[in-house]
């Protein structure tokens, strides 16, 4: 009698070895991880008077490393990432993209080094945004994807914010920084409502078998509310169109995201964070609104919405999928990183909320956040680093 067919077993390939520069999101994702503790630890550092901050006035030097240090490195994991699904061009991958990472870690470093002249801490820091654009750039230009062209654009704003910030710091345009970091702020902001106007309802719908609602008015408004407002902030910070403005666009935002919204996402960690953190969006158009309108403490709290807030929370959550989904492993974060969901968001309540409604607690709040926020991406950079370090699990490139 014959032996039946031996059945072939397919096994995934051993995951050996090491591809930190496989695609863009593993060394950004992992940098800005890690950079974002060291960064809120050196903060309190110099809020304590126990440390220095180079070039920089330690207000302007906090700012402009959150949004070009950790904010910009994640956007530039992100889209050197979503550009190749995007465009199916290869996008850069190892000594390249070895290249294009220190080129970012030289900019923070820079800012670091005692006695090194302002002008070349500027033309370090500087190289960054441009080359990043051009990279990215080039296959989207190629690919001829119209609605993808917005992203080399607000690249390029960026790169102006930061402009202003080095030429008022070398003296050559005095009280520039402060508009170079709030255009800097409101750049990232226009950049995540763009973003989550796609992915959100997207991730949410894939993931809960539910429908997203997208009203036609909604969509259109909300990128013409958001630059409306944002462009008003910043040409006449305090006035009543400013307030009208963003009080419309807060309203806008909580309206598409009421759309998108089911309850049962509660029980999905990498949906509620995302939901949340596009909350925090509207969140910061109603604080500006209430600043406009003359409420001095909520500038501050607006401003924080949105970096604290909206930055903290979305990037954390986009980190947490994307890292997940290109590494070939299922979209189920360990329950750890809930915890560190949970703590992002907390420490933006504490940072934007505290000082709002009791201004003496302003030093205290700086202080408690920071260090929630420390624990937040702590973990994070320790749970994701063998994920981004490791091959994917599946045995495929990037």
């Amino acid at each position: 009698m014959p032996l039946p067919p031996l059945k072939v077993v397919q096994t995934r390939p051993p995951l050996t070895g090491w591809a930190p520069f496989g695609l863009g999101f593993r060394p950004f994702f992992l940098g800005a991880g890690i950079y974002s503790v060291l960064l809120m630890a050196l903060w309190l550092l110099v809020l304590r008077g126990s440390l220095t901050t180079g070039s920089l006035p330690p207000l302007v030097w906090h700012g402009h490393e959150m949004v070009f240090g950790f904010g910009v490195a994640v956007i530039a994991g992100f889209l050197l990432t979503a550009a190749q699904n995007w465009t199916g061009i290869p996008m850069l991958s190892g000594k390249p993209l070895a290249a294009l990472f220190l080129l970012w870690l030289a900019g923070r470093v820079s800012f670091l080094v005692p006695g090194l002249p302002a002008v070349w801490v500027a033309l370090i820091d500087l190289a960054f945004l441009p080359t990043l654009t051009v990279v990215l750039a080039i296959p989207v230009l190629k690919s001829k994807q119209l609605h993808n062209y917005p992203f080399p654009i607000m690249l390029l704003a960026l790169t102006v914010a930061n402009a202003l910030v080095h030429l008022d710091n070398l003296g050559w345009i005095p009280g520039t920084a402060i508009l170079g970091l709030h255009l800097a702020v409101y750049g990232v902001v226009a950049m995540m409502t763009v973003m989550g106007g796609r992915v959100i309802p997207s991730f949410t719908e894939n993931k809960l078998r539910s429908h997203a609602k997208r009203w036609p008015i909604i969509e259109r408004l909300a990128p013409v509310a958001t630059v409306g407002a944002l462009v008003a902030a910043l040409i006449s910070p305090s006035s009543l169109v400013t307030a009208l403005l963003a009080a419309i666009a807060a309203g806008v935002h909580a309206v598409r995201l009421a759309g998108w919204y089911s309850r049962t996402l509660w029980s999905v960690p990498l949906l509620w964070i995302l939901h949340l953190g596009y909350a925090w969006i509207a969140v910061g158009f109603a604080l500006l609104a209430l600043s406009a309108a003359g409420v001095s403490t909520a500038a501050i709290s607006s401003l924080h919405a949105f970096t604290a807030g909206a930055i903290g929370a979305l990037t954390l959550g986009m980190m947490a999928r994307v890292s997940l989904g290109h590494t070939g492993r299922a979209l189920e974060p360990v329950p750890l990183m809930t915890l560190a969901f949970i703590a992002v968001n907390l420490a933006a309540l504490i940072r934007v909320f505290l000082p709002l409604f009791f201004p003496a607690s302003h030093a205290l709040a700086m202080s408690v956040s920071g260090l929630i926020w420390m624990s937040a991406f702590g973990l994070f950079a320790v749970i994701y680093a063998p994920v981004l370090l490791r091959p994917r699990v599946d045995g495929k490139a990037g």
